[in-house]
């Protein structure tokens, strides 16, 4: 089995160009305007898709969660109100739907929920995410896959075990797994690059990519030279602007900086085979004393 997959009209995998996504999530902040700007952003940036979250909210929020007092731009509100804010439904989708096919870019979402799921399949998406807060909802898992589109799990706060059993129940066809640390920002300490590694050892069938959250773009292009072939980003138009996403993600200049980072890593790691190349020809001539 190969350790690559298509989505939409790329290939993704092992020697293949890193797919690099956008994660707008919820940084619109309930704001279809806000969201076409990223939209905007991420293309200019020239990454392959963009990516969205959606919810029910009164069942994927935490019903311990879901009453508790939370202080936005809307008011002090509950939890559960205040996800109902930035959530976006059918007429905001269908026009994003719209907008990414005029700019030419693809897009999906990640889902939290079954009806979530169902809701979705209304659109041409590449693929469904995950997030790590999902991979141990086996359900959730079973119903994305009956939908025979492609699948992207996190593995942010999981154990090997809980990850094991998530690839047991997804099966390892058509899947990608993104390596990731769940805190926002994550400080470099807590990134474990080196589990990209593992995760490849682990799992010789499975693309694996990064999902970062760190300050910063380093870490990123690093995850592309210890073999990611997937790097998902969240964006934001402004780093100040209110969610509790925004001081974990990239503003637009940084993230065509990040392109720019990831096609140069790629460029730079050749094929490990030793050889003299046409330019050292000549300072090979002039600099070597000993023949």
């Amino acid at each position: 089995m190969a350790r690559e997959l298509k989505l939409g009209s790329k290939m993704v995998g092992d020697g293949h160009p890193t797919y690099v996504i956008a994660e707008i999530g919820i940084n619109h902040n309930g704001d279809l305007e806000i969201a076409k700007q990223m939209i905007n952003a991420a293309v200019q940036a020239g990454v392959d898709a963009v990516k969205f979250q959606k919810r029910t909210p009164e069942i994927s929020t935490p019903p311990d969660q879901q009453n508790k007092m939370r202080q936005t731009p809307w008011g002090y509100i509950t939890y559960l109100d205040y996800r109902y804010k930035v959530e976006f439904e059918k007429d905001e989708y269908a026009e994003i739907d719209r907008y990414c096919k005029e700019q030419r870019i693809d897009w999906f979402v990640s889902v939290w929920d079954e009806n979530s799921v169902d809701f979705c399949e209304k659109f041409d998406f590449p693929a469904y995410k995950l997030p790590s807060a999902s991979l141990t909802d086996h359900d959730l898992l079973q119903h994305v896959r009956t939908t025979g589109r492609p699948v992207i799990i996190s593995t942010g706060m999981s154990t090997m075990d809980e990850i094991r059993k998530a690839v047991k129940v997804v099966g390892e066809e058509n899947l990608v797994m993104m390596h990731s640390t769940s805190s926002y920002p994550c400080a470099p300490e807590e990134l474990n690059l080196k589990m990209i590694e593992t995760l490849k050892r682990e799992f010789p069938n499975i693309p694996i990519g990064y999902s970062g959250h760190e300050v910063g773009l380093v870490p990123s292009a690093v995850a592309v030279a210890l073999g990611a072939c997937m790097i998902e980003r969240h964006l934001t138009l402004d780093r100040s602007m209110w969610g509790s996403d925004q001081s974990a993600s990239v503003e637009p200049g940084g993230f065509r900086k990040l392109v720019k980072y990831i096609h140069v890593t790629e460029q730079s790691l050749g094929d490990g085979v030793k050889q003299i190349y046409e330019s050292e020809l000549k300072p090979r001539e002039k600099l070597r004393r000993v023949k």
